[in-house]
């Protein structure tokens, strides 16, 4: 009986040893998760915070740097993991198509909400009675005029980068402006801060979360609120013959990442899942970086330390 007894005990032990021990690290894909950086430092911020959480974890992470608007694409194809920000305010298209793909999973939104529209300084409004109503513009486009766009006046952006409908914009309501591309944000915030020390004239696309309405005083354009039909529709809005008489969508800022990615690596799925960060606190983050000067990595770190508890 003894003997028969210390057999089942060896094979007791030894299926015990062949199960899998649930949610062991040995048990998920030892790949690197790959998290595609952007062309914003409030991007920057918020892919590294989800990249050191994962490492606190014991993942290995790298990083892309990656165009916004196909980092749905790479990810479809399997060359980027994570995505911490796609505003619906510039790619809920893009969204829509990657869902209907089934390679790509929405993880729910960051936690700050998106608003991005035409702004300028307070003291435009000198030069431009009326606003921030959008009808004030049909008048003052020389008032913010710049040499290359005189008599009309300069919006500075990043359409090609972000998109935006600036130009079907002006045409549509007929307003008195140049779209031009700034080509990288760095540029475009040099810009504003320059013309800002001068008081001269200036109108460029502000968006939120971000350090800029913090520490400029300046106001958003009101124009017409968006609705979907406005960039679908001709006949909605103030002018019955063409699309995009409206401002820009306001909406949540969603996190992304590849289909596979809660079978490949359970554990980093719910982290990436319960990921959140608020905007006031991002903001902050943003103008440390931007505007104070401090490290980045330290920046992120600073944060982590304070919320790593909380996954």
């Amino acid at each position: 009986m003894r003997v028969q007894h210390f057999i089942k005990t060896l094979a007791v032990c030894g299926m015990l040893g062949a199960l899998p021990i649930a949610g062991a690290q040995a048990q998920e894909s030892k790949e690197p998760i790959i998290i595609a950086l952007h062309d914003w430092t409030g991007q920057h911020i918020t892919s590294h915070i989800a990249g050191e959480l994962l490492k606190q974890k014991g993942y290995k992470v790298e990083y892309v740097t990656i165009d916004y608007l196909t980092g749905l694409t790479a990810m479809e194809n399997g060359d980027v993991t994570f995505m911490s920000e796609l505003w619906a305010t510039t790619a809920g298209d893009a969204m829509k198509a990657s869902d209907a793909t089934g390679k790509t999973e929405n993880l729910g939104p960051l936690g700050p909400a998106a608003k991005e529209e035409w702004w300028y300084p307070l003291y435009m409004k000198e030069k431009c009675p009326g606003l921030p109503d959008w009808h004030a513009l049909l008048k003052c486009g020389e008032a913010f005029s710049a040499p290359e766009t005189a008599p009309k006046g300069r919006y500075l952006g990043m359409e090609a980068t972000w998109g935006g409908h600036d130009p079907e914009r002006i045409e549509a309501l007929g307003l008195p402006f140049v779209a031009v591309d700034a080509g990288t944000e760095s540029a475009m915030f040099a810009e504003l801060k320059s013309a800002y020390e001068r008081k001269a004239p200036i109108m460029l696309w502000v968006y939120s979360p971000h350090w800029v309405p913090s520490v400029f005083q300046g106001e958003w354009v009101q124009f017409p609120e968006y609705e979907p039909a406005c960039y679908t529709d001709p006949k909605w809005g103030v002018n019955p013959d063409k699309a995009y008489d409206c401002g820009k969508p306001h909406g949540e800022i969603f996190k992304y990442t590849s289909a596979d990615t809660k079978k490949k690596w359970p554990a980093a799925y719910e982290v990436l899942k319960k990921f959140k960060v608020d905007g006031g606190e991002l903001n902050l983050m943003v103008k440390d970086v931007d505007v104070d000067g401090k490290n980045l990595d330290e920046v992120v770190a600073t944060y982590v330390e304070k919320h790593k508890g909380e996954y």
